[in-house]
């Protein structure tokens, strides 16, 4: 499969596999099984959650609130 890239794109790619002494296509390979990795866990994870609100699980837009300002401060 032939996958046409933008010049900057492919420039990026083959200075990442010269830097890191591997093949262009060995990179791509690499980049797409992450993606592909990545996107399975995240739909996994939307599963969950929705299976959670069909159960009637949730907490309160309060809660959720609290939760962010505990982790990341105060608005």
């Amino acid at each position: 499969m032939d996958i046409p890239l933008k010049p900057e794109f492919e420039t990026k790619l083959n200075r990442i596999a010269s830097e890191t002494g591997r093949a262009a296509a060995q990179v791509v390979e690499e980049l797409i099984t992450g993606y592909f990795e990545h996107d399975e866990w995240f739909r996994s994870e939307v599963r969950k959650g929705l299976a959670s609100l069909d159960r009637g699980e949730f907490i309160s837009e309060d809660e959720v609130q609290q939760r962010i300002d505990r982790t990341l401060g105060p608005r």
